[in-house]
């Protein structure tokens, strides 16, 4: 029997070493830092071929964020954390069958995730069976037969869960869903569903659509940029370079956040030095530094403000819009006491800004993680859309919605069908151009689809990239929920700590990369991707593939299902021998997807429709824009509870750790930290170091878990902040945006106890 393996991520008992948090992104230390990861992982050779590709026209798209490119773009089209997202997936070293020959399951569960990482691109497909502690080669047809085998001895197909990342391909994710639904089931959940799922779900039901409805050249066109719960000097650090052209045409850019961030405070960008240009460019006219959970009271505070001062579009409200008056009820019976209070920002400054809300003709707002990932992630989203649409600011030059997806293609993926709960009219295309009858009910997201593992309802679990260990909320309890499974299948890269925490028996199935040449029957092949402004365009590998091994997802798709699916109408060996033929069947089968094939090859690509955008129209069901009404959440905690949220490094990308220092938050050697107001630590009488335990509460559970070293941190009072995925054992499963189900990684209420077993640093 295998000995088990605990889905805890282990301490990290590296050194840790404070200094000043920065002012300034970017500039030389970022591009000291994008030349030291390079060299070091890919020699100095591989890094200037890749790198001289990334987000170029004839190259490939950067497996990072999805932010767009320009369409002028220059000779170095990445940022800092986007050639270390290339280094990363083009380093030399491998990991192979003498690998794990070497390390049990077991003992590579007490390496960290920075060292898991490190270890390089898996280079062979890998078997665990039910008693071995230890993978081993296995070749792929045995693989892909072992895999088919079990799909077709299931008593039912929703008894299978296929989960996907952001990085699958357009042609990818079609193939995938196309498979999935062919076999029975819509259990297709997403790293969608923890993430932007309250933006779908907010934007959807009150404009039209799940997306946002601005332009990169909107940007320079704009008079107002908020920048709501989002750190794009972190997250999507070429987002800087439209915010600082933005500001030098006169934007004005509001940053909305609990944390103060260097990206938003000035940029330097790394090109400019080749100019002579060594200024740089101060970025925020206002931070507001709002509680943990008070966006909601913030916004409808700037509501308020607006309404007081005028800048509503009457015309615009009158012939698009429903809900104003009960809207515009609900601010004006808020009082400001309660605003100011729950925000934690003085009524001065809303009012400052709340005038500029109402002054400006072009407003943009973006958002991230700091607002979806809270219980009322989808109605503080629908209280920003309230704010854009008192002005009108959608559907006109310089104004609109703007969430920031953090993953290269996870909107491409949705777009193309990787969703749990897909519409009626979708599946109705669909089923014309697959020539397939395809299931109605709607599948498990990713909670419910921990749920049905912990309650023994999946045999099998199929992951197409990810690291769905590190990435989902409450560690242990999915930990032995995947336990449960009768087989896990991973598509991976890189090594990751979901190939440790698995069912009775694993499966690896290496796959090439977005920046490895792809050659299948017919020849080279490219595919295609969606950034987070609607865009489709071209991606093609250009490196030799890390091992011969190696496989693209297409393919292996498509072996998959011709093994699995008896008398399939669908030529699923001629869709992998050219994508092209993928590309004809999501002509088939995909609204706004016609002519693909030619449209994706222009220089540029091509916008998807978008009627907010296009046409200042709204795909609702009465074909107007929804003006919403809610009450304000509570944010009251107990006494001596804190409100915690989780975030990233400086030196991470979603759950993949690069290296352990947090260069703008100046934090360095360790992530087992815990940032906390420097009077409340004065409060308790903890010095920075000290050593606690952390406990979160929900519904009389609660979730502990030890040993973070405390420091003081520019945060509001009673607020506190952890890096994931170490913090992610504490966020409870059941813990989940209404309507979105979206795990609330930015609300963990939390107590803090001083560590029986202290080995403070001094």
């Amino acid at each position: 029997m295998r000995e088990p393996v605990s889905g805890n991520v282990p301490h990290d008992e590296n050194n840790l070493r404070l200094t000043k948090p920065k002012k300034q992104a970017a500039g030389i230390p970022a591009v000291l830092s994008s030349g030291k990861h390079s060299l070091k992982k890919m020699g100095l050779t591989r890094t200037i071929k890749s790198l001289s590709m990334v987000n170029q026209k004839s190259g490939f798209d950067c497996p990072g964020c999805a932010w767009p490119d320009p369409e002028h773009r220059t000779q170095f089209e990445f940022c800092e954390n986007g050639a270390k997202a290339v280094a990363d997936e083009a380093m030399k070293a491998r990991v192979d069958g003498d690998f794990f020959k070497k390390y049990s399951i077991q003992d590579l569960a007490m390496k960290s995730d920075y060292w898991l990482n490190n270890q390089g691109r898996i280079s062979e497909p890998m078997y665990l069976d039910k008693e071995s502690n230890n993978y081993s080669p296995i070749s792929w047809d045995d693989a892909l037969t072992k895999i088919s085998n079990k799909l077709k001895s299931l008593v039912s197909p929703n008894r299978a869960v296929f989960y996907t990342s952001g990085r699958t391909s357009n042609e990818a994710a079609f193939l995938y869903q196309a498979f999935i639904r062919s076999l029975g089931t819509n259990n297709l959940p997403d790293c969608s569903n923890m993430c932007h799922e309250s933006s779908g779900k907010g934007l959807g039901s009150t404009i039209g659509i799940g997306k946002g409805t601005v332009k990169l050249d909107d940007f320079d066109h704009s008079d107002l940029i908020l920048v709501i719960g989002q750190n794009p000097g972190t997250n999507h650090p070429r987002m800087l370079t439209a915010l600082r052209d933005a500001k030098k045409k006169g934007s004005k850019i509001i940053h909305i956040n609990p944390l103060p961030e260097a990206g938003l405070e000035r940029f330097k960008h790394p090109q400019d030095y080749m100019k002579f240009d060594f200024k740089s460019t101060k970025l925020s006219d206002y931070h507001l530094q709002v509680k943990i959970g008070g966006d909601a009271a913030l916004i409808k505070g700037l509501i308020k403000v607006h309404l007081d001062h005028g800048g509503t579009d009457l015309e615009f409200i009158k012939d698009s819009t429903t809900g104003f008056e009960s809207m515009c009820e609900s601010a004006i019976n808020t009082s400001w006491d309660r605003i100011v209070r729950d925000s934690g920002v003085d009524r001065k400054l809303i009012e400052e800004v709340g005038l500029l809300c109402s002054k400006s003709k072009a407003t943009i707002a973006c958002w991230a993680m700091g607002l979806t990932q809270h219980r009322n992630g989808v109605s503080v989203i629908q209280e920003v859309v309230n704010l854009l649409l008192l002005g009108g600011h959608v559907g006109r030059k310089g104004a609109g919605f703007c969430p920031v997806r953090g993953h290269s293609n996870v909107q491409g993926d949705r777009t193309v069908g990787i969703w749990e709960a897909p519409s009626d009219s979708f599946l109705d295309k669909m089923e014309s151009g697959l020539k397939v009858a395809l299931p109605r009910k709607h599948g498990y997201d990713v909670v419910n689809s921990i749920k049905a593992m912990d309650a023994g309802d999946v045999d099998v679990f199929f992951c197409m990239g990810g690291n769905f260990i590190s990435a989902t909320p409450d560690t242990l309890f999915t930990g032995n929920a995947l336990s449960k499974v009768d087989l896990v299948v991973q598509v991976s890269t890189k090594l990751n700590r979901s190939h440790l925490i698995t069912g009775r028996e694993a499966i690896i199935l290496p796959c090439l990369g977005r920046t490895e040449l792809d050659v299948q029957n017919s020849g080279e092949q490219f595919v295609s991707v969606e950034n987070s402004m609607g865009i489709v365009h071209m991606s093609r590998g250009r490196l030799k593939p890390a091992s011969r091994h190696l496989k693209s997802e297409p393919w292996i798709v498509g072996m998959l299902a011709e093994k699995t699916l008896v008398d399939s109408p669908i030529p699923w060996i001629e869709l992998i021998d050219s994508y092209d033929n993928i590309r004809d069947l999501m002509s088939d089968s995909l609204f706004g997807f016609e002519d693909y094939n030619s449209r994706v090859r222009n220089e540029n690509g091509f916008y998807l429709p978008n009627p907010p955008r296009d046409s200042r129209t709204f795909e609702t069901n009465d074909g107007k824009a929804h003006f919403t009404t809610h009450e304000l959440p509570s944010v009251e905690v107990e006494n001596n509870q804190y409100v915690m949220m989780t975030l990233r490094s400086h030196d991470q990308y979603n759950t993949t750790i690069y290296g352990l220092d947090d260069r703008y938050r100046g934090i360095k050697g360790n992530r087992r930290i815990l940032m906390m107001n420097p009077l409340d630590m004065l409060e308790r009488n903890w010095k920075t170091r000290k050593m606690i335990d952390i406990t979160s509460h929900f519904e009389n559970e609660s979730r502990v878990s030890k040993k973070w070293l405390v420091i003081p941190y520019d945060i509001p009072s009673g607020n506190i902040a952890a890096y994931f995925p170490e913090a992610n054992e504490l966020v409870p499963l059941n813990s989940t945006a209404e309507l979105s189900n979206t795990p609330t990684s930015k609300w963990i209420v939390c107590s803090l106890d001083e560590s029986n077993n202290s080995d403070e640093e001094e």
